[in-house]
């Protein structure tokens, strides 16, 4: 799964991604991104790639209560098209959602230990997302994300049973073009990242607060 996130540098993601800074996303570190927590992403509209907030956790257009986002931070690749949740975003409304890196629980005989991974020694990369907007009864509006998992690397197979689908930049394009209706050339793009390119390490417990948010988070342990 994917449940924490960084943006450590944030004019790496403007380079990476040809973006104008977003003032509530992308104006100073972040070092552990949380859910229900607004974060950046990438939508196509108009023929233009647009860089904007949304809230960390899908909320479905259907949905009467808008806390079901709270148990939808990821989607599995394997079921992302037909799952009424997100079969309909996973067809029209997919996004990017920018990091340099994310979080993950490996057990271990003393309990969960927390491991910072990265792509590319701390390189921005894109997660594969899909997004919604969801119109409360008042005619209030809620843009959501969600991010999609899949099976993991032999990097990262020992740590977790799940890691987060990152897109390789010559893949952006397809994947956010909202008039791509091929699903099974969509879904052969979610298949595990590279791990020639992946790193990961353990960090403080620290992490496992999202009140705690500075470099301490992505500090090393190991010995």
């Amino acid at each position: 799964m994917c449940g924490r996130m960084t943006i450590t540098e944030p004019e790496r993601i403007v380079r990476k991604f040809k973006a104008d800074v977003n003032k509530a996303t992308l104006d100073k570190p972040r070092f552990n991104i949380a859910p229900s927590q607004i974060v950046p992403a990438l939508i196509a509209r108009d023929e233009q790639h647009i860089l904007g907030d949304l809230q960390w956790g899908l909320v479905p257009y259907w949905a009467e209560d808008p806390a079901i986002g709270n148990r939808m931070i990821n989607a599995r690749a394997e079921t992302v098209a037909t799952k009424p949740s997100f079969r309909s975003a996973f067809r029209k409304r997919r996004c990017l959602i920018p990091a340099d890196g994310y979080y993950e629980w490996q057990k271990t005989v003393g309990g969960k230990q927390p491991v910072y991974i990265r792509i590319d020694n701390g390189a921005a990369f894109a997660f594969a997302g899909l997004y919604e907007i969801w119109t409360g009864p008042d005619e209030t509006k809620l843009s959501t994300c969600t991010i999609i998992t899949t099976t993991p690397n032999d990097a990262l197979a020992s740590i977790h049973h799940r890691m987060p689908v990152i897109l390789d930049e010559d893949g952006w394009h397809d994947w956010l073009g909202g008039d791509n209706a091929d699903i099974g050339a969509l879904q052969d793009m979610l298949v595990p990242f590279d791990p020639s390119r992946t790193t990961a390490y353990p960090v403080s417990t620290r992490v496992n607060s999202p009140r705690n948010d500075d470099a301490g988070c992505i500090a090393s342990i190991a010995a």
